[in-house]
């Protein structure tokens, strides 16, 4: 007799149990799912208020659909995967728990959020493991739009619209001058606000052309010139949009350009750039109807074996992992930071408290601050003005951050906008404002934090970071002094003065903050 050796083969799951073990690590990973929502709640409800009260980031309710749509577009072929447990996963959730720490301890909202999503997307590697985590690569990717971002710049895209208008406004011979944001013009004064910046069109249409790119393309060369042409048009557009309003105008009147162009544009004008936007791609889809997004029969054929750890085993490990930095910050938070019960404005030599009487209403914004001053100075010999704001905080977290959007001396929506940044004294950050007048004021910033006293806001995170992770002095206090243009002075004349007078500005907040 011959005998015959068979060769040692990986059995694939039969259809059922590939069903069943689909049916029990779907409920594993919902389950943990909903674990992390639960425990980070209030970035989660954050998140949802962003998307439903702040216009620039509606479209992110659109979002989770998308994300639904996209995966019933793979189920087919994933159905031919085995899904598995893979622990090296759990260095994704590391991660994000570690972007969680620093954004609780720096206070910033969008490291957290982006923390929170990592943290599920490290649920669905080591859960579903990297095969079919492959096969759900651009849904998982996509989701990084949930996130609200893009505020931060604003300040930049209002710079381009001013200076694509200006251009547009030459070509039409119209004369105009430009100064920072601002455009004068034989019939009146524009600014290009911080809503007519272009942001919300252009994240939008970010993720819009994200999504076609790669339901519409195969090749990555198309895909690239689509996210271009995503970006550009936008932009452009919305240049253009800022022309036709001055222009109109320049024709009609500044009431009847200002209703035209709230009647015309917002969401209407997005949808024109958006068909723009697909027209020009439309030529150069390479992808059929019917092909399939993803598929499973290769991506089967390079699955290999893996470790049988149990789901259990593995969620445990999540939860372990993502509760430290949470219980740290929280014994970290329970560090009392005192600061005096009452302060008051400064004495300064050769000055004297007057009536706070500003051409143009102006007040800083520190929300959650434990004290918040603004005062204003008149100089005994020369009678120039200076106006002193002191904010101070026993400590800094979720909404009541020292710096960031919509902090300090430039509020949203009043009136005021950021013109150009001037030279600073040693330590401190200096910029113009503009208001309508037009009203020009100069504002010199200090911040004071963990001993530093600096005019840089990211300084301000780091030493937030570092104090709220191993702890140290949690006090911090911001001072801005500012002048008005006026006949009698020139800003960059009565600040300098001041703040000679003034003395030392580290004493001054430490003196507020109750640290000397």
């Amino acid at each position: 007799m011959t005998s015959v050796t068979a060769d040692p083969v990986v059995s694939k799951p039969r259809p059922a149990a590939a069903g069943s073990i689909w049916s029990t690590r779907l409920k594993w990973l919902g389950l943990a799912m909903l674990g992390i929502l639960a425990l980070f709640w209030r970035d989660t409800a954050d998140m949802v208020r962003t998307w439903w009260t702040i216009s620039t980031y509606n479209h992110c309710l659109l979002i989770l659909p998308i994300l639904f749509w996209l995966v019933q577009q793979r189920r087919e072929e994933l159905a031919k995967l085995t899904p598995e447990i893979w622990w090296p996963g759990l260095l994704l959730t590391a991660i994000a728990s570690l972007g969680w720490l620093l954004g609780e301890a720096a206070g910033v909202a969008f490291a957290r959020q982006l923390g929170l999503l990592m943290m599920l997307q490290g649920a669905v590697v080591t859960l579903l493991g990297p095969t079919v985590a492959r096969g759900l690569v651009f849904p998982l990717c996509f989701s990084f739009f949930l996130v609200p971002f893009g505020e931060e710049f604003v300040p930049f895209l209002q710079m381009v619209t001013a200076k694509l208008s200006m251009i547009f406004l030459g070509w039409a011979d119209i004369p105009a001058f430009i100064d920072g944001i601002f455009i004068s013009t034989p019939t009146g004064y524009f600014r290009v606000a911080e809503a007519c910046s272009g942001i919300k069109f252009l994240i939008a249409m970010l993720a819009y052309g994200a999504l076609v790119s790669n339901v519409c393309f195969q090749s990555w060369n198309r895909r690239i010139l689509f996210m271009l042409a995503a970006v550009i048009v936008p932009v452009i557009a919305n240049g253009i949009r800022a022309f036709g309003t001055i222009y109109i105008a320049h024709h009609t009147t500044t009431d009847f350009a200002a209703g035209f162009d709230h009647i015309f544009y917002g969401w209407f004008f997005f949808a024109f750039v958006l068909i723009m936007v697909m027209a020009i791609g439309w030529p150069f889809f390479d992808r059929s109807i019917d092909d399939p997004m993803i598929d499973g029969d290769a991506l089967r054929e390079a699955q290999s074996p893996r470790g049988t750890q149990k789901p259990a085993t593995m969620v445990a490990a999540m939860a372990a992992i993502i509760l430290l930095p949470v219980l740290w910050t929280t014994a970290v938070a329970a560090q009392e930071s005192p600061v005096p019960d009452r302060i008051a404005l400064p004495d300064v030599n050769g000055w004297e408290r007057v009536d706070y009487q500003p051409r143009y209403p102006w007040q800083p914004q520190f929300d959650g601050a434990s004290h918040q001053l603004l005062g204003r100075y008149r100089n005994r010999e020369t009678g120039s003005e200076v106006d002193l704001a002191i904010a101070v905080y026993d400590r800094q977290g979720e909404g009541r951050e020292m710096v960031g959007y919509g902090q300090g001396e430039l509020v949203p929506d009043s009136g005021w906008s950021r013109n150009r940044t001037l030279d600073a004294p040693e330590n401190a950050a200096a910029v113009e404002l503009m208001a309508p007048g037009p009203v020009v004021r100069d504002v010199v910033t200090f911040y004071s934090i963990g001993g530093k006293l600096t005019g840089s806001a990211s300084v301000v995170k780091l030493e937030t970071l570092k104090n709220n992770i191993f702890g140290g002095p949690q006090q911090a206090v911001a001072i801005l002094v500012s002048a008005e243009a006026s006949r009698q002075t020139a800003p960059r004349k009565a600040i300098p003065a001041f703040l000679s007078d003034l003395g030392p500005v580290d004493k001054l907040a430490d003196a507020m903050a109750g640290l000397r």
